[in-house]
Formats: structure tokens, sequence, C-alpha cells
């Protein structure tokens, strides 16, 4: 993998996140391509926000089969990584499926738990939740439910927000 923490591969990711986030710019096809471009360059750097970021829209709301899988691993990449949006994103991949990465709820959980331990609070309540009613092929066991929702509202904002990215669903 080329090396991902190259000066120009981070100025890039900056410059794309500006144009993603920026309100005032008009949202041209033209700048969308852009900024699309700057966000594949980065992850095919080995970006891992890239990765995370990139490979999340391209799972959601590519076209092709092909651009979904390639989102999903792009995401599975991140998610190796410590990245915990993306760890998240991959327990959802495992626990809906798609084409090239069938359900699995074991990886879903370990992915689910990976990402709550990193501070992510959502990921935390989907394993509370999954406790509670006995999805995901866990048991129900309330003691377990009661400690992924107690790490989710340590994770959560006093303000009551994640803490997290928007991209979290």
């Amino acid at each position: 993998m080329p090396q991902a923490s190259s000066l120009f591969t981070r100025l890039e990711f900056r410059l794309a996140e500006q144009l993603f986030q920026t309100r005032w710019l008009p949202r041209s096809p033209r700048t969308q391509r852009l900024t699309m471009r700057l966000f594949q360059r980065c992850a095919e750097a080995g970006h891992t926000s890239a990765l995370s970021l990139y490979g999340h829209m391209l799972y959601q709301r590519g076209v092709t089969p092909q651009d979904k899988a390639k989102g999903a691993r792009y995401v599975l990449q991140a998610a190796q990584t410590g990245d915990a949006r993306a760890q998240y994103q991959a327990a959802r991949i495992y626990e809906h499926g798609c084409a090239q990465y069938p359900r699995r709820d074991d990886h879903a959980v370990t992915w689910y738990a990976r990402a709550g331990e990193a501070g992510h609070p959502t990921a935390a309540e989907r394993l509370a939740d999954a406790y509670r009613r006995g999805e995901l092929g866990l048991p129900v066991d309330s003691r377990r439910a009661a400690q992924w929702q107690a790490l989710a509202e340590r994770h959560t904002g006093a303000d009551g927000h994640h803490g997290q990215r928007a991209l979290t669903h």
C-alpha cells in the first residue's frame, strides 16, 4: 500500500473534506466529481479516514454492485486500522450482508464490540439492544445489555450528541 501519511495525501483529503462540507460552495456536478475523485485518490493511497468515508459513500450510494463491493472493502480496510466509524460500518455490513460480504452475526458482534469499546456510542447501543432482545446470535442477557448501555452513555457527550461525525448510519 502506498504511504498513507504523505503530506500531499493529507492535504488532498483536507481539501476533499472542505469541498464536501462547505455549504456556500455551489453543489455543481463538477465540484461533486472533483470531491469524489479526491476522496478516491486518498482512499487508494491508504488514508484511513478516506477509506472510511469514501468507502461508506460507495457502499451506501454506489450504483453498481462493484461500487458497493469496493466501498465495503474500503470500510473493512479502515476498520482494521482501528477507525471506530469504520468498525461500526463494518458491523452493519456484516449484520445486513451484501453480495461480497454475506450476513455474519459473529463478525457483526465483533465489529460492534470493537467500535463500542473505541468510543462509538451507537455501536455500544446496538449491542445493548442485541443482548436485550437476543439478536445477532446473542443470548438474552440483561447484565451484558446494561454494561453496553452504560458504555454507550459514557461515550455520548453531555450535549446528547455522539461525538462522532454525522456518518453513523
